[in-house]
Parts: C-alpha cells; structure tokens; sequence
C-alpha cells in the first residue's frame, strides 16, 4: 500500500452517487475513474488543480484528502472553517465566536433573504409588538409602540438590510 501526492483534473459526481476522479500524480502517472471518499455529514467537490492524498493498494486506488492551497484561509489554533473558492465562509473562531462572510444570500429554512434582513425584519415585528409593564400603578401595561420602527432611519448601518 502506497500514498501518493496528486493533482486533480477532473472530478465527475452525480446526486447521491459517489464522486469519481481524475488525477495525474508522479511522472508518467495518471489516475481516470477513481473513486473519492468522504467523511460523513460533510462533502465537497475540489475544483481542477486542488492537491490529492491518493491511496494506492494494487488496482484499488482512492483519494483519501484532498485540498487546494488557492482558497486556504488563515486559522487560530483550534478554529475550524467551511469556506470555498468565492471567498464565503463559516469560521468557528476562538472566544466562542462564529463568523459568516462573503455571501450574498443565505437561506435559513426556507426564509430566502441577506442574514441582515432577517434580523432586521424579525428585529422590527418583535419591536412593533412590544409594550412595557409596570409604567403605572396595577397591572397595567404601556400597549404597543404608537409610531412603528422605521429602519431606514434607524438602523444603524452595520444593522440596517442592504
């Protein structure tokens, strides 16, 4: 059994299929028709030119990693990150904190729309229907606000939807 260090050229992958590829690795070395593997709950799809952990056992030949030095973002010990070749990524940071940039849109269970509008949005529903209790004697309460939130003149503009 043998490793070998590869460069992609192909990768073909149909829907719930596994994913194949094509690699050249030492010279006068090419790999067509091999099967990719993935670890569960995560998969991705390396672009042309991404670097191949290539395992070989006679015929049998796998690509066990893979990565792409092009995209690679920098990393605190112990972070974690999801991004890819457009520049959008997921990074668990350190301090128990979690970045999301570079994309457009993101969609949360069927809501379509920029992270900002969503919380814009949910943001003035909830302040639109709050009221205050204990603003007089008993058990009344302030009622709703009389004049509704107005983000455009608001909203900061780190807060306020683009």
């Amino acid at each position: 059994m043998k490793l070998v260090r590869g460069i992609i050229s192909a990768i073909v992958a149909e829907a719930g299929k596994l994913m194949r590829f094509g690699a050249s690795g030492r010279p006068d070395e090419t790999f067509t028709n091999r099967e990719v593997f993935q670890n569960y709950g995560f998969s991705s799809r390396p672009k042309a030119g991404a670097e191949a952990i290539i395992l070989m056992d006679g015929n049998v030949i796998y690509v066990i990693a893979e990565d792409d030095s092009r995209y690679r973002i920098a990393l605190e010990d112990g972070e974690v990150a999801l991004y890819n070749n457009e520049g959008v990524k997921v990074h668990l940071k350190q301090g128990k904190k979690v970045e999301v940039s570079g994309a457009d849109e993101i969609n949360l269970g069927g809501d379509r729309a920029t992270l900002r509008q969503l919380i814009d949005e949910r943001f003035k529903t909830l302040f639109d229907a709050h009221f205050h209790s204990g603003v007089a004697t008993g058990t009344s309460n302030s009622g709703p606000p009389t004049v509704p939130l107005d983000l455009l003149t608001n909203a900061t503009a780190t807060v306020r939807a683009k």
